[in-house]
């Protein structure tokens, strides 16, 4: 998933890229290993591809047996400004409103309850008034607005709310996350949080309760549920036989804001944030493991690793070979966690903004240093700021970017917050880790093979690729507000996937 134009991930549901269906994902290799595997949260890696409805890049296939959650990402339009609740209540309604009408002159004119003549006058005056309405709902509340095409929530291959309301779908997730806990034996659960990402979607019971504002109560929040997550895997007696890991995919969005108020977190002493392909504000995320009685406890292990990681260690874990048709850069992590080495298997770890190598590091095996070589920076801006808060994130090339040569070098275990760049004079290895990580780098491209760019400007937006669950456009409805059990939600949903029956005596939890 990358592009070379600016195009950094999926941009609306209307856009028909996604993650390619040939790419082997960890949830394929586990369920082939007899795990039962869910998604739950956001899936931002595309859905419809041709036309609406396809769910070409739907979860199901890439080897999750079941999903619910948001196939998108969190943006502002999301959690709508609460002086809107006028508004939304009455584009929900206007939908059913037009339906009505409809409905009314269709039978008016079928069953011949009145004249012909008054079926005539009934269609002059209800046809421009059904057209009005149609026209104003359309383009005044649906239209133009993210929050109707982008901001829904999925049972599977069903939507369950659209627009979703943002600050009761974490619970929901939960819920569902609970429940398929309870029913499944060998699972794989990927919980992907909404939190903590802007707008911040907060329940009023967190709000406030934190010193750091918005984004400290989502955190709040986040942690609340986590705890509720780990719960059920100890009610349920599957603690010691249960690999946790708890990370984020990227550092604080430091150019995320309201006004004048950070929404986007705090990086502490680290140079840069979300988006910037090398500076580790950007980069370093935590990384918790749980798993009594196998991972020793309290340990820190301070260790380059990668995201890039999880798949080869879930997959060594559960018995599985990885593919062996294309080059694997994540290494297992559990020889590191478990004590059997000392060092991490990534000598070198190449930093990437889109398909723009910006920076690479090298922690050779016997030396403590962690050198960090800059090819690329970007330029922060306005000038004197921290952030590229001109365009909300940093840009990867061009104009917005200084190329670096010789290239900027800093030592992380001396300099972690990479304020002090080394110089010949300063560092006398300087000369021998540039050449080093130069060879480094080129060995690395010549690993990388070309694939089609899949976020690329020229793919992106089909309107008739918006989802809809209604009667297109009024795609509107609110089924977790229907359901009177919400303790259950997941049980009747399984069953067109193909899941067991709460009956099915024989798919009971060993």
């Amino acid at each position: 998933m990358a592009s070379d134009d600016d195009s950094r991930v999926v941009y609306s549901l209307g856009d028909p890229a996604g993650l390619p269906r040939n790419e082997t994902t960890f949830a394929e290799l586990l369920r082939e290993q007899g795990y039962s595997t869910a998604l739950i949260g956001k899936w931002h890696q595309g859905l419809n591809r041709h036309v609406r409805g396809d769910h070409h890049h739907h979860p199901v296939h890439y080897g999750f047996d079941y999903f619910y959650g948001m196939p998108f990402t969190l943006i502002d339009a999301c959690w709508p400004d609460p002086s809107r609740d006028v508004e939304l209540t009455l584009s929900g309604r206007m939908g059913l409103l037009v339906h009505q009408l409809i409905a009314l002159a269709v039978a008016t004119f079928i069953l011949g309850i009145v004249p012909a003549l008054a079926c005539v006058c009934w269609t002059l005056i209800l046809v421009p008034v059904v057209l009005i309405v149609l026209l104003s709902y359309f383009w005044f509340d649906s239209y133009g607005s993210a929050l109707y095409w982008d901001c829904i929530l999925m049972r599977g291959h069903d939507i369950t709310e659209q627009p979703m309301k943002a600050e009761r779908a974490g619970s929901i997730m939960v819920q569902e996350a609970t429940a398929f806990l309870e029913r499944i034996g060998r699972f794989l659960l990927f919980f992907s949080f909404l939190h903590v990402h802007s707008p911040l979607p907060t329940t009023d019971a967190f709000l406030g309760t934190s010193s750091h504002g918005l984004y400290g109560d989502n955190v709040q929040e986040m942690d609340a549920m986590l705890g509720e997550l780990l719960g059920a895997v100890d009610r349920l007696s599957l603690t010691n036989q249960t690999l946790v890991y708890f990370t984020s995919d990227h550092g604080g969005h430091l150019e995320a804001r309201r006004g004048h108020v950070p929404l986007g977190g705090r990086n502490g002493i680290f140079k840069g944030g979300k988006g910037m392909g090398g500076w580790e504000g950007g980069i370093r995320v935590p990384g918790i493991v749980r798993w009594p009685g196998k991972v020793p406890a309290g340990q820190v292990i301070d260790e380059p690793t990668s995201l890039m990681d999880v798949f080869p260690t879930l997959g060594g874990s559960a018995g599985a070979e990885v593919p062996q048709d294309r080059h694997i850069d994540g290494r297992d992590l559990m020889p590191l966690l478990l004590g059997e080495q000392q060092h991490s298997e990534h000598e070198f770890l190449f930093h990437y903004c889109e398909v723009y190598l910006h920076a690479a590091r090298w922690h050779p095996r016997d030396s403590s240093a962690i050198w960090k070589v800059h090819y690329v920076t970007p330029v922060f801006e306005p000038p004197g700021a921290q952030a590229c808060y001109t365009f909300y994130y940093c840009k990867c090339t061009g104009d917005h970017v200084t190329y670096h040569d010789p290239p900027l070098l800093f030592d992380l275990s001396r300099d972690p917050s990479e304020s002090r760049p080394l110089t010949r004079d300063t560092e006398p290895m300087y000369d021998t880790v540039i050449r080093r990580v130069g060879e480094a780098v080129r060995e690395h491209r010549r690993s990388v093979l070309p694939v089609p760019l899949q976020l690329s400007h020229r793919n992106r937006f089909v309107t008739s690729l918006r989802p809809c669950c209604g009667l297109f456009p009024f795609c509107l409805c609110d089924r977790e507000g229907q359901r009177s059990d919400k303790s259950s939600p997941a049980v009747t949903s399984w069953g067109t996937l193909g899941w067991p029956s709460w009956e099915d005596e024989g798919n009971k939890r060993p």
